[in-house]
């Protein structure tokens, strides 16, 4: 239902999953986009997604918001290798912000940047 909009916003968030390793990062996102493609309900569109070694760590199958996010996600082949190197919380708010913050423990993320540079 709502791929074709996260479909949209997925170079920029490609960009600042990468920008996460300096901190979080906050995307402002067009709710007029979501109102339209869902069922006309404004509650309902707060969610926290947790990728954990490119999967999604917890459960959020109650939120097809949430659901076709990261199937978009988990699907993209630019952002797949970033998901499977560190881990992240892709969470929005009531206010349609999307908040992306990279959770890695920092000895896994040295790693994981040694060995990008290889």
């Amino acid at each position: 239902m709502y791929t074709q909009i996260w479909s949209k916003y997925l170079p920029i968030i490609k960009i600042l999953l990468k920008r996460t390793l300096n901190g979080d990062q906050v995307l402002d996102l067009n709710r007029i986009d979501f109102e339209r493609a869902g069922s006309g309900r404004k509650a309902g569109y707060k969610f926290s997604i947790e990728f954990t070694k490119g999967r999604v760590a917890n459960i959020i199958s109650g939120s097809p918001l949430a659901s076709d996010l990261a199937f978009v996600m988990l699907e993209d082949a630019n952002i797949k290798p970033l998901l499977l190197t560190s881990h992240y919380v892709v969470s929005l708010n009531t206010k349609f912000q999307l908040s992306l913050k990279n959770v890695t423990p920092k000895e896994e993320a040295e790693v994981a940047v040694e060995e990008e540079a290889d």
